[in-house]
């Protein structure tokens, strides 16, 4: 999981990203452009904060802009908001390409620092030759956040009752509860722009922009959730198309046309990774710190155990089946963790099954990537200010149609679980609980053609072992955009630009010169799990 990346499975909430926060001098003097694709960013100095952490002889690369843009692309009386935007220029301007734009995904994640990390994931003929520029999609960040509730108390309430894991009666009732208060909050506080968070709005906002950076046509990376921007755009605007990147890619068709089962489909995702993190586990031996007896069959024990009692660990706090499923969950999407993950589930384990005198010499010790305990928010004021933003499920609630009733969703949840014993429930009681609860009303949503009349083909990266977006959905991207190559990975985590020297260097020439990749091959990440320096 890259720094910027936001996890998806989170549910409501835990994934909000940062405040737009009160204006500063310097923010204040970045003008908004008026409306209009013409008009060009009035490119001026960032606000300290944003570039914090930016070397003092780098900051020279970076400017900042507001660009506004209707709420309703089709009906300019609903008014209008402002797109947060921070341009690294190109090192190298004699050469320059262009501008390209970036998101991390979510939906909901910030995108607007990501140019500071550029070096991270491109390889440095990008950074040399294109502008990166990072924005906060509508309704995100410092992007007009939308925003459900006034205080944090009122927030902090309605989404503490929602259980990741809700397994009696009354943890489900309460979960589903939470929802549909958290849908009230939304209706009474969310304003005009609660109806216009669909992937095709934020898509309209880009073709928007590239027009305003002066870009004939647009160069784009997307990632996770930003797939679905980049294969929305390709589709809408084959012919403003230059060259599209998407790593770690939804199944653009099932999400827009059947949510319950593009989320059912995605807890399989999570399980096929977690068999291959146990399987990896068996296979490297001490290396892995859970890998002594069967990992599996220890795996499931855990969980089994977890859903009638926590697990105190000594030193340590306790565990119970929500944080188990969680941690687990957000591991998945990043290799480097495995490890520590290991030694978790193997500390739980040993809780468990203390052999004898061993039982007198256990070491108090810190979870060190399973959370124990809750985090709380101390010594707030009363009715202090509601700083984050609730565009995850203004997002999801609005392309991804749920055609069933709430009360639908124990029973779902229940089958889900069968199949996948260990994020079926998880699932279930995210999107599905939250979604048929929504309120918003008529979303102007892109639900198809999705083959992409590109003038060059879409490049779509897709690891074996993603966890949050199955391999099988970049297999299907491909499919469905036509005009496409597929880059597969054998590698673990969600997304993998930065991660896999091949895909990186056949990513840099097909960005940078429009060199389309060969079809069909496989590349291997720079670091497998479990495992320090690079793979031959």
């Amino acid at each position: 999981m890259r720094s910027f990346a936001l996890v998806g499975a989170l549910v409501a909430g835990l994934g909000a990203t940062g405040a737009a926060g009160v204006a500063t001098a310097a923010e204040e003097a970045v003008k908004p452009a008026p409306v209009g694709a013409t008009a060009a960013p009035n490119w001026g100095a960032c606000p300290p904060a944003t570039l914090a952490g930016v070397p003092a002889d780098q900051v020279k690369f970076y400017s900042c802009a507001r660009y506004r843009v209707p709420i309703d692309h089709d009906n300019a009386a609903l008014g209008t908001i402002d797109i947060a935007l921070l341009k690294r220029t190109a090192r190298t301007p004699d050469a320059r390409v262009g501008s390209l734009f970036l998101n991390p995904g979510g939906p909901g994640g910030s995108g607007l620092r990501m140019p500071i990390s550029g070096q991270y994931y491109f390889q440095p003929q990008v950074l040399d030759r294109f502008d990166l520029i990072g924005f906060d999609p509508r309704g995100v960040g410092q992007s007009n956040p939308l925003r459900c509730f006034t205080t944090q108390e009122d927030a902090d309430e309605v989404l503490a009752a929602q259980i990741p894991v809700p397994l009696s009666r009354t943890e489900i009732s309460g979960t589903l509860a939470s929802y549909r208060d958290y849908g009230q909050f939304c209706k009474n506080n969310a304003g005009s722009l609660l109806n216009h968070m669909s992937t095709k709005d934020v898509v309209r906002d880009l073709d928007t922009l590239r027009a305003a950076v002066g870009d004939q046509k647009l160069t784009f990376v997307g990632f996770s959730y930003g797939t679905l921007i980049g294969s929305t755009y390709s589709s809408m605007f084959p012919k403003q198309s230059r060259a599209i990147v998407i790593d770690g890619n939804v199944d653009p068709a099932l999400r827009t046309s059947d949510g319950v089962e593009y989320d059912r489909e995605r807890a399989q995702g999570f399980e096929i990774a977690l068999d291959g993190f146990l399987k990896r586990c068996d296979q490297v031996g001490a290396k892995c710190a859970f890998s002594d007896g069967t990992p599996r069959a220890k795996f499931d024990e855990l969980r089994e155990y977890l859903r009638k009692q926590p697990i105190t660990i000594p030193g340590g706090g306790s565990v119970d089946i929500n944080q188990f499923t969680g941690g687990v969950s957000s591991v998945l999407y990043s290799p480097s963790a495995f490890p520590g993950l290991a030694e978790d589930l193997q500390a739980l384990y040993t809780a468990i099954h203390p052999a004898g005198a061993q039982t007198q010499t256990l070491q108090p010790r810190q979870m060190k990537v399973l959370t124990a305990g809750k985090q709380g928010l101390a010594d707030q004021n009363p009715d202090s200010p509601y700083t984050s933003d609730d565009s995850y499920f203004a997002v999801n609630c609005s392309d991804k149609p749920f055609k069933i009733k709430q009360e639908q969703v124990p029973g779902i949840a229940a089958k889900w679980e069968r199949e996948s014993p260990t994020f079926g429930r998880y699932q279930a009681f995210a999107d599905t609980a939250g979604c048929p609860v929504w309120p918003a009303k008529h979303p102007d949503v892109y639900r198809g053609p999705w083959r992409a009349k590109t003038d060059v083909p879409v490049v779509v990266v897709g690891n074996f072992f993603d966890p949050a977006t199955q391999y099988k959905f970049s297999q299907r991207m491909a499919a469905e955009l036509g005009n496409s190559r597929l880059l597969s990975v054998d590698a673990f985590g969600h997304c993998i630009l930065g991660d896999a020297l091949g895909v990186d260097q056949a990513v840099a020439d097909y960005l940078t010169d429009l060199k389309v990749p060969a079809n069909g091959q496989v590349f291997q990440p720079n670091v497998q799990p479990f495992e320090t320096a690079a793979q031959g």
